[in-house]
């Protein structure tokens, strides 16, 4: 028998990345390891890091440092090691770094670690310039795609007590009702602001048919909403010779059995087609939420950005959407202080909010990031005048939040209960709030159970978080 090689797993940043560490968990479990919580003592701590803005980054370093002091070895993933490779194995000598190349044998890898054979820290290099995989190789399930994770051969997987088999093994590393599915990686686009192409690659959009795989597997260990994420969800398919393709994907997703909810991320304003917008209204089971990436609201400013839109063209965006449905959650993010932003386009910004009626807002403050074209443009606002926009629209979102919230109030909703609370209370999500970053529901109810739909009415709002009591009548999302 092998000997017992015990890794812990650290997850930083986005949706994407918990994809990426339940990714490497499969295949670890695959070689032989066994996982073990973060307050175990592991031979290996596994750090899944972020590399999106500096506050990501600086977290990912200090989270590195702070396993390395707890004793075993330390290996840092993910997207920062990825972008910064051997500059980050010689600016961190505590932690040994892997690149995306690495993943699909992540298993010798580690042993390699644990058997204090020194890994060779790749060079970073632009991901965009690689040969893009054909439609065809990308059903295969022995194809790698560097820098996206790879296909692994499932045969990797025999003896693992893994029941999902498909072109990359999965094991879930929390339990809950809900859980991410990723459709795609990379991104096209090429946004000033923005280095995730860089080192993610170029848009690889997966096979619709191990996306529905995956869901029913899901499914079966008793998910009742999945997530669908990856860097711009309005790209699926364009690879694939088909624009239409989440539009196809959405129904058979949602037909699968067991399944309640699916909801999707990341949706470019651009991209959003009259034919999706009517899916993500229009069927059951596919939740109309519509996390839309903005980014600002100024034209002038968006063509810096190399974006499009403006303040006008998304405000009739989200009419149409709640012409379909009044209720449609919808949420965004915005950078503030971007090279030679100007008090107008400020203001433009602040003008959209005050008619926006978002449900969720996010407020980045504007910084230069290495690898993209707006490091390099001229007319950079001052970092006091970019807190002070910062706080000033932060100020403003918290109260807009709070008045979406109030009006819902005596709104009829279902709530998807996550956690049980204390007399007689529960914590869930209505349809307008996706996982960890849009709020949350606290439900009064009667004998309900982490994972039920009930059917409730907003009587509260606590911010942006409402409280409802369940209807007498359950209907036919009720309890299972």
């Amino acid at each position: 028998m092998s000997p017992r090689r015990t890794v812990s797993l650290v997850t930083l940043g986005c949706a994407r990345n918990e994809v990426d560490s339940e990714e490497l968990a499969g295949r670890l479990s695959a070689g032989g390891w066994e996982l073990v919580d973060g307050d175990t003592e592991a031979d290996v701590t596994l750090v899944n890091t972020c590399g999106f803005i500096d506050a990501a980054k600086q977290d990912s370093i200090e989270t590195l440092l702070e396993a390395s002091e707890n004793g075993g070895r330390v290996v840092a993933a993910g997207c920062m090691a990825e972008r910064y490779g051997s500059e980050l194995a010689e600016a961190l000598p505590e932690a040994q770094v892997l690149g995306f190349d690495d993943y699909a044998t992540i298993a010798d890898r580690l042993d390699d670690v644990l058997e204090g054979r020194p890994l060779v820290p790749h060079s970073p290099r632009d991901r965009r310039t690689l040969l893009p995989i054909s439609p065809a190789e990308r059903g295969s399930s022995q194809v790698h795609v560097p820098g996206h994770g790879g296909f692994a051969d499932a045969a990797g997987a025999e003896g693992a007590e893994l029941p999902y088999r498909a072109a990359i093994p999965r094991r879930r590393l929390t339990g809950g009702p809900v859980a991410n599915l990723k459709i795609a990686s990379g991104c096209d686009r090429r946004c000033t602001f923005c280095a995730i192409p860089t080192f993610r690659g170029a848009y690889i959009s997966r096979h619709p048919d191990e996306i529905v795989r995956e869901a029913e597997w899901l499914a079966s260990e008793g998910v009742r909403e999945v997530f669908l994420v990856s860097e711009n969800s309005t790209s699926y398919g364009k690879d694939l010779g088909d624009v239409r393709a989440l539009e196809k994907l959405l129904p058979r997703l949602a037909a699968v059995e067991g399944l309640d909810r699916v909801r999707v991320s990341y949706l470019q304003p651009a991209e959003v087609r009259p034919g999706l917008v009517d899916v993500l209204t229009g069927t059951p089971g596919v939740v109309p939420y519509f996390d839309l990436s903005f980014q600002h609201a100024s034209g002038t400013l968006l063509r810096r950005m190399r974006r499009f839109g403006d303040r006008e063209r998304f405000l009739e965006l989200l009419d149409t959407v709640r012409t379909r449905v009044p209720e449609a959650g919808a949420r965004s993010n915005f950078i503030v202080g971007f090279p030679g932003e100007t008090e107008a386009e400020f203001e433009d910004l602040v003008a959209f909010l005050e008619s926006a009626r978002l449900d969720a807002i996010g407020v980045f403050g504007y910084s230069d990031e290495d690898g993209t074209e707006a490091k390099g443009h001229a007319g950079k606002v001052p970092e006091e005048v970019v807190a002070e926009r910062v706080e000033r629209l932060n100020r403003l979102s918290e109260e807009l939040m709070a008045q979406r919230a109030e009006e819902r109030l005596g709104e009829e909703v279902t709530v998807l209960v996550e956690a049980v609370l204390e007399d007689g209370a529960y914590e869930g999500r209505s349809e307008h709030q996706a996982p960890e970053v849009d709020g949350s529901t606290i439900l009064y109810g009667e004998d309900l159970s982490v994972g039920d739909l009930v059917r409730a009415t907003v009587v509260q709002t606590v911010g942006a978080d409402l409280v409802a009591e369940q209807d007498e009548e359950p209907g036919e999302t009720g309890d299972r």
